[in-house]
């Protein structure tokens, strides 16, 4: 499943580097992910690296975006074949 940030962000500025699908990008008052870019990483890291990096525990998955992990491996390569192509 994609990965939300919720309004506990202060803005800190190091999850939108470390995201490998340039999923994360500055909304209007926070940080927000594009569920369309999210993968949680997978294909890239075994864990994500927003979550991992985040200080204040803002990150957590978005239970309505229920996604298993072969679609988000599918999402991955999706995302890489374009990004190649």
């Amino acid at each position: 499943m994609a990965l939300k940030i919720t309004d506990e962000c202060i803005n800190c500025d190091v999850c939108e580097p470390a995201c490998p699908n340039q999923a994360i990008t500055m909304g209007p008052e926070i940080y927000v992910i594009d569920p369309a870019r999210c993968t949680e990483c997978v294909g890239h890291f075994d864990e994500p690296q927003c979550v991992s990096i985040c200080p204040v525990d803002c990150i957590p998955k978005d239970e309505q975006r229920v996604e298993s992990h072969d679609e988000l491996m599918d999402k991955y390569r999706r995302l890489t074949a374009k990004a190649s192509g």
